[in-house]
């Protein structure tokens, strides 16, 4: 038998409508088919629960019933079934396989089992089963029974709590609530700080700092239970304290842990974490299923110089241990702490550089190479930081764009072009479409198309002039809405471009749904074009991605020819459009001008 250990629950007092019920009828709402009575009150307003079969000791019967919520006037209660008033109570609440026949006997082996395990103990309450239970339910969606099993309050700290009893509490019991974790009963975080804080009060001269995760750690929750899940914990904090290079460590919240460990060389201290995590990486109830962990480390004497702040660079180290599969254990470097620290930095002062016109936007021309003719321009941001250095996107887009201010920049690049192509018009001279890039994290943003309109229409400018421009290597969750997206603002007589097609994972399945103009072939394919150092695979790929583009009515545009021979390679090719060096860098808008007979 399959058990999950759901959670320990509390009911009110309450009213339990039921109707008498045979096995037949068991067995027909095990089947998912419920009285007629009764299916309206199926998540009814001022229910507690589901329909269920309640096994309820003062009726002296099995029913089948759903429970509702006393007196309340906004509810419709059911009319026309029996009724009996369930006192408040607490409950253990598990899963089992709905293939399993229930079985009174068994339920009452199963819950009298797992009260041998001692593992209903919450943050403030402590719980151990009813022998005489009242009321024992159990709960079916077609694919598994949720059995509740009442049992007895033993103690309840909660109410001192809740009142700010705090004579009731013995210090030692405040001492374990401040420092200690309720679940593992290992060391919190705020213990490990002292540490951290007062090395020398311990005999530590020197460290390293490990911070880490366990993968998934959700998924573990949600399918086999937070009991078990508590066990993976448990099973953590064992490893820790029985690992020799290992000083001190903590539960520091959820599934992160904290430890400082012996100062060893980097290799060392990969194996010997290796070794550690590898001993915790089956899962009790289901050997089968392997655990991972996501693990920084700060390496001496990096580690010492951080001190209390040595979790900021764990964490930081942590966070790029995105591989599958696998226990990821990252080296924290210094390059790490000068890209935190800048990246903080121009965080805190990009509404400075906005209010200062910092921001400045050059284009870079496009060519149509069969016609030999301008085709356009892209858009790119560049910063005049405190008007004395300009920065190139790498050095602070990337960071934009995890803290979620990108749109910011998106937009002060829309406004430029919109700017130069209505002061163009104005002018008479020829326009060309504009592609402006369309950060992927807006996508999502319920207002983004009408807030584009806004800015394009308040300077007049003709939809079909901006290019909204995507980049293929980054991933999509949800690519139904990214195509409803740009459908959209097709619709709306915008034009739409991939960039740095071939360096994403899900390119031809994307390109088969996605409503695009342009296509663009990254410039990795493009570098090793003409001369000596051309690849036959290079050609071959570039060769059928243009063909593709034109078979599927997308225009093909190649980035970063800076040579002659690649220009003649691509046209050979059949490539539309080339952008890169050899026609020209990047330029200022004013520059850009002269381009278009200004």
């Amino acid at each position: 038998m399959f058990i999950n250990k759901l959670n320990q629950l509390y009911k009110p007092r309450r009213i339990l409508y039921y109707v008498d019920v045979s096995e037949a009828g068991i067995e027909a709402y095990r089947a998912g088919k419920l009285p007629e009575e009764l299916q309206a009150c199926s998540g009814a307003f001022g229910t507690y629960d589901v329909p269920g079969v309640y096994r309820v000791k003062s009726l002296g019967r099995d029913v089948l019933g759903v429970e509702y919520r006393e007196n309340d006037a906004r509810i419709k209660y059911p009319d026309g079934l029996e009724k009996v008033i369930l006192d408040a109570a607490f409950f253990y609440s598990i899963e089992i396989d709905n293939e399993i026949e229930m079985d009174w006997k068994s339920v009452k082996e199963v819950f009298e089992h797992i009260a041998e395990d001692d593992d209903a103990h919450r943050v403030y309450t402590d719980l151990s089963i009813r022998r005489d239970p009242e009321v024992v339910a159990w709960f079916t969606d077609n694919t598994k029974i949720r059995i509740i099993h009442e049992w007895n309050l033993d103690n309840d700290h909660a109410g001192k709590v809740i009142r700010d009893d705090s004579d009731s509490f013995a210090k030692d019991y405040l001492y374990k609530k401040a420092f200690t974790d309720p679940i593992t009963g290992h060391y919190n975080w705020n213990h490990l700080v002292s540490y951290l804080e007062m090395p020398m009060d311990y005999g530590i001269t020197d460290y390293a700092f490990v911070h880490f995760d366990i993968k998934d750690f959700r998924v573990i929750n949600e399918v086999y239970g937070h009991i078990a899940a508590n066990r993976v914990l448990c099973n953590v904090v064992k490893a820790m304290n029985e690992a020799d290079f290992v000083y001190a460590s903590a539960r520091c919240h959820d599934d992160n842990f904290a430890m400082m460990i012996k100062d060893m060389p980097e290799e060392e201290t990969i194996a010997r974490l290796s070794e550690m995590f590898d001993s915790i990486s089956r899962l009790d109830v289901d050997p089968t299923y392997n655990i991972y962990y996501r693990c920084g480390v700060v390496m001496m004497p990096r580690s010492l110089l951080s001190a209390n702040r040595a979790a900021d660079a764990g964490k930081m180290a942590q966070a790029l241990g995105q591989s599958h599969n696998k226990t990821d254990i990252i080296i924290y470097t210094d390059r790490m702490h000068n890209d935190l620290s800048w990246g903080n930095f121009i965080k805190a002062y990009l509404e400075t550089a906005i209010e200062n016109d910092e921001f400045a936007v050059y284009m870079q021309p496009k060519y149509n190479i069969q016609r030999n003719e301008l085709a356009g321009a892209e858009a790119l941001i560049r910063w005049n930081y405190k008007s004395r250095d300009f920065l190139s996107p790498k050095s602070f887009v990337p960071f934009f764009e995890k803290d979620g201010s990108i749109g910011r920049i998106d937009d002060i690049v829309l406004v430029h072009v919109c700017h130069a192509l209505a002061k163009w018009k104005e002018k008479g001279l020829k326009l060309y479409p504009v592609s402006c890039n369309l950060s992927r994290d807006r996508l999502y943003d319920d207002n983004l198309i009408p807030h584009l309109c806004s800015i394009v229409d308040s300077y007049g400018v003709d939809h079909s002039l901006i290019d909204f421009e995507l980049t293929e290597s980054a991933s999509y969750d949800n690519t139904e809405h990214l195509v409803s997206v740009l459908a959209e603002l097709r619709a709306l007589g915008f034009k739409t471009s991939m960039d740095d097609f071939g360096t994403g994972y899900s390119s031809l399945s994307l390109l088969t749904q996605m409503p695009l103009d342009t296509l663009k072939i990254d410039k990795s394919f493009v570098d090793h074009l003409g001369g000596e150092s051309e690849r036959r695979a290079d050609v071959l790929v570039i060769k059928h991605i243009i063909t593709l583009a034109g078979e599927l009515g997308f225009e093909c545009l190649a980035e970063g020819a800076e040579r002659a021979e690649q220009v003649d390679r691509l046209r050979e090719l059949g490539c539309d459009i080339v952008q890169g060096y050899y026609y020209s860098r990047p330029i200022p808008v004013d520059e850009f001008e002269k381009y278009i007979g200004g």
